[in-house]
């Protein structure tokens, strides 16, 4: 059953089309139930990489934005429907994460900004809110991309539009085309993105607003939240590391099963049984093998195994204490760094980092307030204005360190009366090479100029391993395989890390520069680290060669060449 009858199944149910209008509950209800339907659904929204790196976090930051935006209104009894809009715009402006979260933060601002003084909304207004959120997601970003979760907003808008104008009156009968027109839209993002089609995904961002809207529309339609469509992922875009981002109570272990099922798979019954044990479910294929990942409280810790066995082979299990891991994150959180002291009047410097490493050397060179994050763990608008906020200062400069990073920082300095700059670095490289222009008692836009000027000067490397395969750039890509990015595109694909670093580095025109600089991140040993310094050093013996521990997961190096 396609998506468009599979919601004409309902239509004749009366009871479900009412009521013609909603109140500011009814309005909680289906932010909750939109925020349930992306949870359920946040793996595949991840999966939707465009390159083939371990950092699929569209479905994680939208979900993280979505979860404060209702802890924003959990509590609350208010029945105006504008005030309780323009509070769950609060919170999804504060929880932002990631340019997704930004740009779902603003679609949520300019849909309570149509909601202002009114006590309940009818299906005109429902349409007007839409359209306003469609025009302030837009205003939001300075130049927008089409084929993205901009256009599958515009396309929202003007569906609901042409409903109206048909003389649908009904808000239910409205949310439904709505639905419809945004799994269209996304379905069709291929084709306004190249880059897309080259990768042979859609976009993620579009596609969990589809998701997010989609739940609102289960809910009045009595159809299950808590089952995916798709339940089922390749092995390697399942980003398990992610599932510490959070951790609800009760979660005691995380347990990961890789089995071969003795026969067809019920998928739908697997995820039903596994959701009586625990929470956080993902299950992947790949080859014939199945792996489950699911958090259990102690008590039940066995049961997935248990389980898992009387279905077919168990080839591989892992237990791990997510308690433990919390305790050690914490600890490696508390172990303080010596962050530059500022003064009143002074440019105070406020830093993304993606590792401890790279934290210490940021912390060295002057700044005073450090952000953890990096890829697949986006800060919020709220952590990032938690950074400079208390800094005995009113002259600061943000140095996002992360494409996905910048918008966030954006909105953190709409949200003070501080004088506060962002340096738009889309990388820990750009970012060291900015800090270096710093002077604490220099003319504020005089520093800041300076700075974005330093962005120019450096070149980026990071080598990862390929998530999946796919041919893009020009490039053929074997999951597996190591690959390396050039400022941000992919440009190699090898069957070892130095290969990998050697062709960037080619890629890169170093013959032309003079220093090279290496981050290693937390999942390389010291030998490979060696081995590839001294190929390193061997090919370019006139370069100025450092390295540093740089901590970041996910990434074996980055690379900066200046």
């Amino acid at each position: 059953m396609n998506i468009e009858s599979h919601y004409q199944a309902h239509n004749d149910d009366k009871e479900i089309s009412k009521p013609d209008f909603i109140d500011g509950q009814k309005l909680k209800e289906l932010v909750e139930a939109g925020l349930v339907w992306l949870k359920t659904n946040q793996q595949t929204v991840n999966s939707l990489n465009v390159f083939p790196v371990p950092d699929g976090d569209t479905g994680t930051n939208m979900l993280l934005t979505m979860q404060a935006a209702y802890q924003e209104i959990a509590n609350s009894g208010e029945r105006n429907i504008g005030k309780m809009a323009h509070a769950i715009a609060q919170g999804a402006l504060m929880g932002a994460r990631g340019n997704s979260g930004v740009i779902l933060s603003q679609l949520w601002r300019g849909f309570a900004r149509a909601l202002d003084n009114y006590e309940t909304m009818d299906a005109e207004l429902f349409v007007k809110a839409l359209v306003e959120a469609r025009n302030t997601a837009y205003k939001g970003v300075v130049r927008p991309v089409e084929g993205t979760i901009l256009t599958v907003a515009k396309d929202i808008a003007r569906v609901a539009e042409e409903s109206l104008a048909n003389h649908v009156t009904e808000l239910k009968r409205i949310l439904e085309n709505a639905v419809l027109g945004a799994d269209e839209s996304v379905r069709h993002t291929p084709e306004l993105l190249p880059v897309l089609k080259q990768a042979g995904v859609v976009d993620a961002g579009g596609k969990g607003l589809f998701f997010l809207m989609e739940g609102m529309l289960r809910y009045l339609n009595h159809l299950p939240l808590e089952t995916p469509v798709t339940v089922v992922q390749p092995l390697s875009t399942m980003q398990l590391s992610e599932t510490m981002e959070s951790i609800e109570p009760g979660q005691d272990f995380e347990v990961v099963i890789d089995f071969q099922p003795n026969g067809p798979l019920d998928l739908e019954k697997f995820y039903q049984d596994l959701s009586l044990m625990g929470t956080s479910i993902q299950v992947g294929e790949g080859e014939g093998i199945y792996r489950m990942h699911i958090h259990v409280p102690t008590e039940k810790r066995y049961s997935p195994i248990d389980y898992t066995m009387s279905l077919g082979t168990i080839t591989k299990v892992s237990i791990e204490n997510l308690i433990a891991q919390m305790q050690k994150q914490e600890e490696k959180k508390e172990s303080k760094l010596q962050l530059a002291p500022v003064e009143p009047g002074q440019i105070a410097v406020v830093a993304v980092s993606p590792g401890h490493g790279i934290s210490r050397i940021f912390a060295s060179l002057g700044v005073s307030a450090i952000v953890e994050g990096g890829q697949t763990m986006n800060p919020s608008t709220q952590e990032i204005l938690n950074a400079f906020e208390n800094l005995p200062t009113d002259r600061v400069v943000i140095l996002p360190n992360n494409k996905n990073i910048v918008l966030a920082a954006q909105a953190a300095v709409t949200m003070t009366v501080k004088k506060v700059a962002v340096v738009p670095s889309t990388s820990v490289p750009q970012g060291l090479s900015a800090i270096l222009r710093l002077n604490p008692d220099g003319d504020f836009d005089w520093v800041v100029s300076e700075m974005n000027e330093a962005l120019k000067e450096v070149e980026t490397g990071e080598i990862t391993i390929a998530t999946r395969s796919v041919q893009i750039n020009g490039v053929e890509v074997h999951e597996g395989e190591v690959i390396a990015l050039h400022n941000g595109n992919l440009v190699c694909a090898a069957d070892n890390l130095a290969s990998a670093c050697l062709c960037l580095l080619e890629k890169a025109n170093t013959a032309e520069r003079e220093r090279i600089t290496l981050f290693y991140g937390e999942n390389v040993s010291k030998a490979e680290i060696n081995a590839i310094v001294d190929q390193i050093r061997e090919k370019y013996p006139n370069h100025e060669i450092e390295l540093h521990e740089g901590g970041q997961p996910h990434y074996q190096f980055i690379i900066a060449i200046e």
